[in-house]
């Protein structure tokens, strides 16, 4: 198990057959993420996020889309900002620490 948040919640992991990153299930990622798995779907249905793998009927996503939504729904919550707002400033956050991080770490 790994923890997709920084909440209690557990996240059951599924390893790709590629060595690609792991990736969770849709309840994985509604309970890592808080958002009800039908909020999910309309994301999915509205191109704001996309399966990594899986099937039509049982999806799959990457662990670090619990953050992202998590974060977009807190957008959403706090500030107002509609979902298509919330998930492109939670990705666009995303890059901004990322690229910190690069920064921060020294050259190998």
């Amino acid at each position: 198990m790994a923890y997709a948040t920084r909440t209690r919640h557990a996240v059951q992991l599924v390893r790709t057959r590629s060595g690609g990153p792991p990736l969770v299930t849709l309840e994985a990622l509604s309970r890592a993420s808080g958002l009800h798995p039908d909020v999910i779907r309309r994301f999915v249905q509205f191109g704001l996020l996309a399966p990594r793998g899986g099937t039509a009927a049982a999806p799959l996503f990457a662990e670090q889309d619990a953050l992202l939504l998590a974060r977009a729904a807190r957008l959403r919550r706090d500030l107002g900002v509609n979902y298509a707002g919330a998930v492109l400033a939670s990705e666009l956050l995303a890059r901004i620490e990322d690229l910190e991080q690069r920064l921060s770490d020294p050259p190998a």
